[in-house]
């Protein structure tokens, strides 16, 4: 990652050359997380808790720290 000079990030790091993301558009209806409301990787028919992958690597985060 090479920083700007204006202080700002590269963002192609984290990207793979010739690879695209799949649209939400492509699959079935995605159940919308429970603490932001943005779309998660579950379908709506899945039972129990729903976290966008954000608030699922910071809700792991908060339980890998209580002792």
């Amino acid at each position: 990652m090479s920083d700007h000079d204006d202080g700002t990030a590269d963002a192609t790091y984290c990207s793979i050359a010739g690879t695209t993301r799949p649209s939400r558009a492509d699959g079935p209806p995605y159940a919308a997380c429970v603490l932001c409301r943005e779309p998660t990787e579950y379908p709506d028919s899945y039972k129990g808790i729903t976290l966008c992958p954000v608030c699922e690597w910071q809700e792991a985060q908060r339980t890998a720290c209580s002792g």
